[in-house]
């Protein structure tokens, strides 16, 4: 899930139920919620669900957009599939964060996926997504490949000693709980948990509101992986382009032609795919000159 305004701005409901976030300290966007279905504070942070009508049900986490029914796709099926589907065969997967089950559920959509491992911080997060987010993890939770971990990510990462195909980093923004999930420490900590051909996605940053986070965040990543592969995708609830990346030693997604990812996707059965698909795939990597600059080594 992701946060982006950070502990910039404010974000909050007015009277008139319309919830705003702050992209930066001067722009922002809104959403008018129709009803809302649930206030509380975990042990961690604040969470409400609201029903609307732009997104269907969505939640936020102290105050910042971070999931809903209708656009959740974009975020999650590129998250997962651009370095599954570039992988031959992956069989284990890690999602550190990801309570909402969204990554998950793409991921077991892989026939030689053998067991995913979602560590999520708030357990919180988790029972929200059973209660009221189903259209987003289709029953993940419950699947037999999965193991829910309720940890911080960090110290799963330190203490483990399995190997991973892929990691998936589903995270909010750096901020007082997710800072050290941003460091170089830890992702070369990820770096040490794939198997040589695995890969670790994330996202980084929207290139518009946040170039500096994007700049810093490809730095670490390239001091930890020897290929470091940024890519776009469009993301509605965050206020429009977003930044992803594709970080391994050895697999590299752009290598993968629009035919072959096609052929994957057809082999492996991969349906219910609202945005990803062959073309999209070498899509993603064609940068702007302004996200280019922002993105060279």
């Amino acid at each position: 899930m992701t946060m982006r305004a950070g502990d910039e701005g404010t974000c909050g409901s007015n009277a008139d139920a319309t919830m705003t976030e702050a992209l930066t300290p001067s722009w922002g966007h809104y959403v008018r919620s129709r009803r809302e279905l649930a206030n509380f504070r975990s042990r961690l942070q604040s969470v409400d669900v609201h029903e609307t009508d732009s997104f269907g049900r969505l939640f936020r986490l102290d105050g910042h957009f971070m999931t809903s029914e209708k656009d959740e796709f974009y975020y999650h099926e590129n998250l997962v599939h651009v370095a599954a589907v570039a992988h031959e065969a992956p069989r284990r997967a890690l999602v550190v964060g990801g309570g909402d089950g969204g990554s998950a559920e793409e991921l077991l959509k892989h026939p030689s996926v053998t067991g995913v491992t979602v560590c999520e911080i708030d357990e919180a997060v988790v029972d929200i997504a059973r209660r009221f987010f189903d259209s987003v993890h289709r029953g993940a939770f419950d699947d037999p490949r999965v193991t829910l971990c309720i940890e911080d990510g960090f110290e799963y990462l330190r203490r483990t000693e399995n190997r991973y195909d892929l990691i998936v980093l589903d995270l909010t923004d750096p901020g007082p709980v997710s800072a050290p999930l941003y460091t170089e420490a830890f992702f070369r900590t990820c770096a040490s948990r794939l198997t040589p051909d695995g890969a670790m996605t994330m996202h980084v940053a929207s290139p518009v509101t946040h170039p500096e986070r994007v700049r810093e965040i490809l730095a670490r990543l390239r001091q930890s992986f020897r290929c470091v592969r940024p890519y776009l995708v469009p993301i509605p609830l965050y206020g429009g382009m977003w930044m992803l990346a594709c970080a391994a030693n050895a697999l590299d997604p752009v290598s993968l032609s629009t035919r072959e990812a096609d052929r994957r996707i057809a082999e492996r059965g991969l349906t219910h795919l609202q945005y990803y698909n062959g073309a999209m795939h070498q899509a993603g990597f064609a940068l702007p000159n302004f996200v280019q600059a922002l993105s060279l080594p």
